[in-house]
């Protein structure tokens, strides 16, 4: 009865360390940050992203105080400018890993939390680190999470060639507006193959991209390296105009995982 007793301990605790062991499901994590140094994010893994004409980094700041690590959490929040040397109205956290850190083929999930607000345009998403194929958007654009305003979905949209200047759009799909927790945090995640590409939120699929019979460049870019980038906009085109009384707004990240599958 003893021995019994203490192989079935034996067996619960095995059970119990495959559980808890990530790579049971033949994933192994590459790259991650949980954010466990306060101050600035690790120089060795982000760099800030610059201010540029694209409506996303036209407010785009190195400003610590508006990008920062505290309690196990990256803080990206979006400003009125308080700066007097800078001529810009609002100040806005953008990050991203180019030259430090870029993949091909493989999972990434983030757990982020995002707030509300009009203007608000939190973003996670992926870009190509060499553009093999050209400048935007032959050489495509993942994008894992793109949320406006007050809105109760997000949108997870692809850029390339064949779909913003061939038009082809519905064959196949090529963007998902999911549901998410509000005010809570969730994972937000991608499955990156050599033939497709799944979308996720929480652990659910939300849609698959497949690469097409025949595909070139055109239609699939996506067999190269790409980085990433968090950022918290404001405005633009497509978000509209900004409500200064609801800032500032913030993302809050918890943590980054890039895994890929093991033979």
């Amino acid at each position: 009865m003893k021995v019994l007793y203490l192989f079935l301990i034996l067996l619960c605790t095995g059970c119990a360390s495959l559980l808890h062991d990530g790579n049971h499901s033949g994933w192994k994590v590459i790259w991650e940050d949980d954010f466990s140094k306060d101050g600035a994010p690790d120089p060795a893994k982000w760099r800030f992203a610059g201010r540029r004409s694209p409506d996303w980094a036209c407010y785009c700041a190195d400003n610590p105080e508006i990008t920062y690590v505290k309690d196990g959490f990256l803080y990206l929040k979006a400003v009125l400018n308080e700066n007097p040397t800078d001529t810009a109205k609002y100040q806005t956290a953008c990050i991203h890993t180019k030259d430090k850190f870029a993949f091909a083929y493989g999972k990434i999930e983030v757990r982020a939390k995002l707030a509300r607000g009009k203007g608000s345009w939190p973003a996670i998403w992926l870009m190509p680190q060499d553009s093999k194929y050209g400048g935007w958007p032959k050489s495509g654009e993942i994008d894992i999470m793109e949320h406006l305003n007050y809105d109760t979905i997000f949108y997870q949209t692809l850029h390339s060639e064949y779909i913003d200047q061939m038009n082809q759009k519905n064959n196949p799909v090529y963007f998902a507006t999911p549901s998410f927790k509000e005010g809570e945090f969730n994972v937000f995640g991608m499955e990156w193959y050599s033939d497709r590409l799944d979308f996720f939120v929480n652990g659910q699929k939300t849609f698959s991209y497949p690469k097409i019979g025949n595909a070139d460049s055109r239609q699939w870019p996506f067999d190269q390296k790409f980085y990433l980038i968090l950022n918290q906009a404001l405005g633009g085109k497509w978000v509209g105009s900004i409500k200064d009384e609801e800032l500032p707004v913030q993302m809050v990240v918890d943590w980054v995982k890039v895994s890929q599958k093991q033979n």
